[in-house]
């Protein structure tokens, strides 16, 4: 029998704005801060051989979790269990200010890359370099019902599942079995085990998991409203802000969900230095199937070499 993963640990917490953020840290508390932001349906464990990298070489490493998922609690019932980009990029910012973190390199990939996205483009001075798997990772809502290729198209079914009723009952009768399909074929390569995909998906059973995810899939589509409190910063993403801080930019070769792109096709969407690379052999997951690439990357933008 396999033995089980150590979990990243300790965990702290600390309110952050509208949330009590759960989180991870580690290396020296003067060391040059970065923040690691997963994705859904992931958790904090994408990083967990990231982590030790980066605190081996000096570096001030914090892991939250995001809204809706381990630990993380709203402060409030009344408070929209809300999965919109706003939201996202709201907590990254929120915990920044909670933790005195005045610039951090932030690096992420899905949603956790979509918060990292939305500070570096509305917050630039709280950047001091962006990591962003799938290049640009802001949402164009305006444009959201123009359909894509067909292939592309299929990629995407899962949202527009949980576009309807039918798929939250999906998400909330068997949230294990579904996000397991989702690592299985976004990631068609890389070869997790039982005992990894637990690990994290004990994340999954927070009380807010499944309206927060059913908000955010419904809400990128224009079918649900956002936030009103967050209406400000829709607002301005809506514009598809350029990023301007120094940016290192990827695409995974076997990606399931989003297929590679040129650097051109996002490129007047990043008006600072940027460099943006193919991975080989990697899925969706980045951090968690090539972790050494991804430490090097983020030790990079650390170092200024961009």
């Amino acid at each position: 029998m396999t033995s089980p993963l150590p979990p990243l640990a300790p965990l702290f917490t600390t309110q952050a704005g509208v949330l009590d953020i759960a989180y991870h840290r580690a290396g020296p508390d003067d060391g040059a801060p970065v923040l690691l932001m997963h994705g859904f349906p992931y958790d904090i464990h994408a990083y967990a051989e990231v982590v030790p990298l980066l605190a081996a070489q000096g570096c001030r490493v914090i892991v939250p979790y995001l809204r809706g998922f381990g630990p993380t609690r709203f402060r409030s019932a009344d408070t929209p269990r809300s999965g919109e980009q706003a939201a996202l990029g709201a907590d990254l910012l929120a915990l920044m200010d909670a933790l005195a973190i005045p610039r951090a390199v932030l690096a992420g990939y899905d949603w956790g890359g979509r918060a990292a996205c939305v500070v570096a483009a509305l917050w630039p001075e709280r950047c001091a370099g962006l990591l962003s798997f799938n290049s640009y990772n802001l949402q164009d809502i305006a444009r959201a019902m123009q359909p894509d290729t067909p292939d592309n198209e299929r990629r995407l079914w899962y949202q527009y599942y949980f576009h309807g009723e039918r798929g939250r009952n999906g998400l909330a009768q068997d949230r294990r079995a579904l996000c397991r399909l989702l690592w299985q074929t976004w990631s068609p390569t890389w070869r997790f085990d039982e005992t990894t995909f637990q690990r994290s998906a004990a994340a999954f059973d927070n009380p807010d998991f499944v309206d927060v995810v059913i908000q955010s899939y419904r809400h990128r589509f224009g079918l649900v409203p956002g936030d009103p409190a967050l209406a400000d910063i829709q607002r301005q993403l809506a514009a598809q802000p350029a990023i301007s801080v120094p940016t290192l930019t990827f695409d995974g070769a076997d990606d399931g969900v989003r297929p590679p792109a040129p650097a051109a096709q996002h490129g007047h969407r990043f008006t600072g230095p940027r460099i943006h690379a193919l991975v080989p052999g990697v899925g969706h997951n980045m951090p968690q199937e090539v972790p050494q690439v991804f430490a090097d990357a983020v030790l990079r933008l650390v170092a200024g070499r961009v």
